[in-house]
């Protein structure tokens, strides 16, 4: 079995984006990398860490 291959990127010339998705059901916060295919993650919002919590 070959082990998967990762690419190694420029990161000074990533496009970083984040947002909240809201629906009637959930609101979601999404991180994505907006200068790459499949570069996202998202959470709930009401686990995603707030800015304070980062200081």
């Amino acid at each position: 079995m070959t082990p998967n291959a990762t690419a190694v990127s420029d990161a000074s010339r990533a496009e970083v984006m984040a947002s909240v998705d809201s629906t009637p059901a959930q609101s979601e916060f999404i991180i994505a990398d907006i200068s790459r295919d499949d570069a996202w993650l998202s959470m709930r919002v009401s686990e995603a860490p707030s800015l304070d919590e980062w200081a």
